[in-house]
């Protein structure tokens, strides 16, 4: 293992060579995602495609060097007191787990001998995952939400809708309040549901959380700002296509595309609280009445 910087150079690039154009990402199940909660240093690889791996970024020795004296405190078994964050990672073929996010946090590791580190395992939606949503959509007209910055929120920062107890151990985020009747709402009225995220949530948890709430989407890309993205944009083209008509929900207005003809129609949202979701419902129903007249 890398003791120093110049040591974990060597160790970043024959990583990278070993895992490089050989290893896939495979669906991890249920109760793997579950109760693995700590994997070996031995079993974490570099994600070629992140910044972290780039010979004109690479990594950040001071961040690094942060984390190993956080490291060096609780020295090399696991304790309970250690608050590091879990490293985000996908599972891939032919073994192990590919970060997505922590790698500074994976070579402190390295650096200072640690055994294991918490772990977060993801799945991310895959090529083949989006086309199977698009086929499964019931409409050609859709509706599109950022889940961190208009579905999601946390309780200070205005009303959320509630779970029971032990769910809210198992799901962490909470829903906008009004959000379930809003997609309710759309649901009824012949729009499908498409959520998008920077960050890297598993997009079939992202779905069972809408469906505790008595609600659906039709379609999940979470991972837009990484890895994600590569598919994102190399499917955009073909979802536009299958939906000419798009509203863009965000938390101060709403956009609606026509991409046939490239035309578009923007509101200004002046509602807060519980009238949010409501004004939203008012103005679709005003822009499907204008429609159909």
């Amino acid at each position: 293992m890398a003791e120093n910087n110049i040591g974990f150079q060597d160790y970043l690039k024959q990583e990278i060579d070993n895992t490089k154009g050989i290893s896939v990402p495979v669906r991890a199940g249920f109760l793997r995602r579950i109760l693995i909660r700590r994997t070996a240093c031995k079993n974490l690889h570099p994600n070629p495609e992140d910044e972290f791996c780039s010979p004109t970024i690479g990594p950040n020795a001071q961040i690094i060097s942060k984390y190993c004296k956080e490291f060096r405190r609780f020295g090399t078994k696991p304790s309970i007191e250690y608050t590091c964050e879990p490293l985000t990672v996908e599972k891939i073929r032919p073994s192990g787990y590919m970060i997505l996010n922590g790698h500074h946090r994976w070579a402190a590791g390295i650096m200072t001998r640690q055994r294991s580190l918490p772990i977060q395992i993801v799945d991310l939606p895959m090529e083949e995952d989006i086309q199977r949503m698009l086929q499964a959509s019931r409409n050609d007209r859709r509706v599109t939400l950022d889940l961190d910055e208009v579905v999601f929120r946390s309780e200070g920062e205005g009303p959320v809708e509630k779970l029971p107890f032990f769910l809210r151990l198992r799901y962490k985020q909470r829903l906008r309040l009004g959000i379930p009747a809003l997609f309710r709402f759309l649901n009824n009225k012949g729009y499908d549901i498409w959520v998008y995220s920077a960050k890297y949530y598993s997009f079939r948890q992202i779905q069972a959380l809408f469906m505790l709430y008595g609600t659906r989407v039709t379609g999940v890309v979470t991972g837009t700002a990484g890895k994600g993205r590569l598919v994102h944009e190399r499917l955009k083209e073909s979802v536009s296509e299958h939906y000419p008509t798009t509203i863009h929900i965000d938390a101060h207005g709403i956009l609606k595309v026509d991409s046939r003809n490239r035309d578009y129609e923007e509101y200004t949202l002046n509602e807060t609280g519980a009238q949010w979701s409501r004004q939203i419902m008012d103005l679709i129903e005003a822009l499907d009445k204008n429609q159909s007249d």
